[in-house]
């Protein structure tokens, strides 16, 4: 647990290194160091840390030593600077002979070993892409999780572990070189604007002599072939697994376990019984919630809980007024105003708090289990639970582990994830859906594991509310929020925020879906700086819309946000190849890391816009998802926002639907087909396109002059809008 930085081809790389770390000081504070080309400066305190005007690379680190000691960066034949828990290490150790100092130690050790005995078998130096296939040799003898770089003659290798559970962000310019951190903040502050967070089944290779970035792809996960053996066999198994992992990260000093008295905590705590750990001296457990009226929901279960399993419980209740000065710390270390991502951060916050002011330094934490196996709401409605819980578990460096990482970082607090162990996520994305989910019970083969190993019923089987509402901190923030004049959560929290997080870019379709997400995110101030609109040549595309795209022009124009337009045959899949190139392209034009679409309920588009904005290291925000489509459409029109139907597909409708603004009636008529024949209320089953006019994003309106009907049946028609215009608000023509 530590903050490493490296920044090289860059004048003030002495200066950046020095300011990264004092940031990120909280992540370390067991001894700094940094080194360069060819020297190494450590220190107990970065105030007398000596650092060389080094401009083509420096590397540092804080260290938080949870092993045996070791000065690090650590350089021998290269440089390592490593933030690695790897809990098997003194096996691999005394497996190799290598009488290392710790893990850190023993992994450039092994490194350089294999990569010396592959020198000398072969009598040549080993290439670039030689070297990373030993690195990536290397790491697998080992169990565990880790970020680090590897700085060798002119090349500086960055890996993460596959899950993403330490992180690591990067930016590269070819004017100012290239830079990691393992926190955006450390980038941030000196001035790397386009940072991205590195996907962790991606690893790079920098060419410092080239000023070139090279990116390796890595072994992935896989739901497939699915485990075919009995249940109770499959039961069995995992049970074994995560106590095994369990096991693996267990300190030999007292630790805490972050308990809300769910099945996910249970179980953890339980084991650590099980193991021989005893309550109140090896392990505490802890919880948190705002001290109201009453407790919060899971301080109430969890004192109910521990006392059943006879464990030992800390509790952190936090008055409202003293939760906005924790919030605003939240949101500094989280870099983010998501309201489920801020309050569950509070949460996590406030027990770390309790666990540092014990001196626990080491906790186990429970994320993982909602996403491997089926845990949340929108696994019970997708047509595919596990290739949901595989979409959750590559996202879940993104969502969680990083926000879990800073905030109990700040407190000097490293917290260890036992789901999370990669052959616990192996085995659980290959258990089929069926025993994941069972009417409306989620995570059920984790459920029957407690009941097996001693856990009550009705503890194994209670159904946990989100931490943020458990806690009762999204209560105190929608308090908070009110007391302080804000209409919504949303725009407090984007008012205490210190600096922006995202430059965005929005997949724009001309219809009202991707315009009321464009409404969405700017109404919570993220930057938008430009539309992405794919041209498809295909009227039947499967991923985007094609009705009047040529019009998107002019919606640019009268919204006022640039616009990067792509044409595509619109092939299936390979269209997918050029909505990437029109990624590329905003990304070196715009600078933008985060990409907004529009979709609703389609899996299809979402899925697969998701894979290749995570290739490019873009996040994805989709603020629409799973909206209820009578309440959206009703709220497009309340918004402001004026469009018509573009083209109709759907029994019920005619064309008379077409070309014509619609308004609240119109809504009404389609809640009554929804009724009886099923009609999509939002036409998310292709039942209709639409065009937006005007809104409440728009500078100016869209006049149209003319239009023709292609009507192919009764019930199937489009409009081809031939000429239209931009006109001012009070109906003026744009000149």
């Amino acid at each position: 647990m530590c903050a490493i930085v490296g920044f090289f081809n860059n004048p003030d790389n002495w200066v950046y290194a020095i300011r990264s770390l004092s940031i990120l000081q909280n992540r370390g504070q067991d001894g700094c160091g940094v080194c360069g080309v060819n020297w190494v400066e450590y220190s107990p305190d970065i105030n007398t840390l000596k650092v060389h005007k080094d401009r083509i690379g420096i590397m540092g680190q804080n260290l938080h030593s949870l092993v045996n000691f070791a000065a690090q960066p650590i350089v021998y034949r290269g440089k390592f600077a490593g933030n690695c828990e790897l809990y098997n290490w003194k096996e691999v150790d005394t497996k190799y002979a290598m009488n290392a100092e710790n893990d850190a130690d023993l992994l450039i050790k092994l490194i350089e070993c294999n990569i010396d005995n592959f020198e000398q078998s072969n009598g040549k130096v080993a290439s670039s892409d030689m070297v990373y296939k030993l690195i990536e040799k290397t790491l697998d003898e080992f169990s565990g999780v880790y970020s680090f770089a590897y700085w060798l003659n002119e090349y500086v290798y960055v890996f993460r572990d596959i899950i993403g559970v330490k992180p690591l962000w990067y930016s590269y310019d070819t004017s100012y070189g290239f830079a990691f951190s393992s926190e955006r903040k450390a980038l941030s502050i000196n001035f790397c604007s386009d940072s991205k967070e590195l996907d962790p089944r991606i690893a790079l290779c920098y060419d410092i002599t080239q000023n070139k970035i090279h990116h390796y792809k890595r072994k992935s996960l896989s739901i497939y072939p699915p485990h075919s053996n009995r249940y109770d066999e499959m039961r069995s198994k995992l049970e074994i697994l995560v106590e095994k992992s369990i096991k693996e990260r267990l300190p030999e000093t007292p630790f805490g376990i972050l308990f809300s008295g769910g099945v996910d905590s249970a179980i953890l705590a339980y084991m650590c019984v099980r193991i021989g750990k005893i309550p109140g001296r090896d392990f505490f457990c802890y919880s948190a919630g705002l001290l109201d009226k009453k407790s919060a929901h899971d301080v109430r279960y969890s004192k109910i809980v521990a006392k059943k399993l006879n464990l030992e419980l800390r509790i952190n209740e936090v008055p409202l007024e003293e939760t906005e000065s924790m919030l605003k710390t939240v949101i500094r270390l989280v870099e983010d105003t998501e309201v489920p991502k801020v309050g569950v951060g509070l949460t996590m916050f406030a027990a770390c708090l309790a666990a540092r002011e014990d001196g626990v330094r080491i906790m186990l934490s429970g994320s993982g289990a909602d996403e491997l196996l089926a845990g949340y709401n929108r696994h019970k409605s997708s047509d595919n639970a596990n290739e949901q819980c595989y979409m959750d578990i590559m996202d879940i460096y993104q969502r969680n582990t990083y926000r879990d990482d800073v905030v109990s970082m700040h407190n000097g607090i490293e917290l260890r994830f036992p789901y999370l162990a990669l052959e616990v996520v192996d085995f659980c994305l290959k258990v089929p859906a069926k025993y994941k989910i069972q009417n409306e019970t989620n995570k059920m083969i984790l459920r029957d594991i407690g009941k097996k190993i001693g856990i009550s019923e009705d503890i194994s089987m209670r159904r946990k509310k989100a931490a943020q509402y458990g806690s009762g901190f999204d209560r105190a923030i929608n308090k908070l929020s009110k007391s302080n004049g804000f209409k919504t959560k949303t725009d407090y929290l984007k008012d205490i925020q210190e600096v922006q997080n995202y430059r965005l870019g929005v997949l724009f379709s001309s219809g009202k879906d991707s315009n009321y997400s464009l409404y969405l995110m700017q109404k919570q101030k993220y930057p938008i700086e430009c539309l992405i609109t794919i041209r498809s040549k295909n009227p039947h595309s499967y991923m985007f819309h094609t009705p009047n795209i040529d019009m998107v022009h002019l919606q640019s124009q009268a919204i006022g946000i640039p616009l990067i337009e792509k044409v595509t045959e619109g092939e299936k899949e390979i269209e997918l190849e050029d909505l990437k190139e029109a990624l590329e392209a905003a990304i070196r034009q715009y600078g933008i890391n985060g990409v907004v679409t529009g979709a609703l309920y389609s899996t299809y588009q979402k899925d697969r816009i998701e894979k290749i904005c995570s290739e490019l290291g873009l996040k994805v925000f989709s603020p629409l998802w799973h909206t209820d489509q009578e309440q959206e459409m009703r709220d497009i029109l309340n918004e402001g926002f004026e469009f018509i139907f573009s083209s109709i597909a759907a029994y019920g409708l005619d064309r008379s639907w077409l070309g014509r603004r619609i308004e609240e009636k119109d809504i009404d008529d389609l809640v009554d087909l929804n009724e009886r024949i099923g009609v999509n209320i939002a036409g998310e089953g292709g039942e209709f396109e639409s065009f937006v006019t005007d809104g409440p994003i728009y500078e100016k309106k869209i006049e149209i002059l003319d239009y023709d009907v292609d009507e192919m049946d009764e019930n199937t028609a489009r409009i081809i809008i031939r000429d239209a215009r931009l006109i001012d608000k009070d109906g003026s023509e744009k000149m």
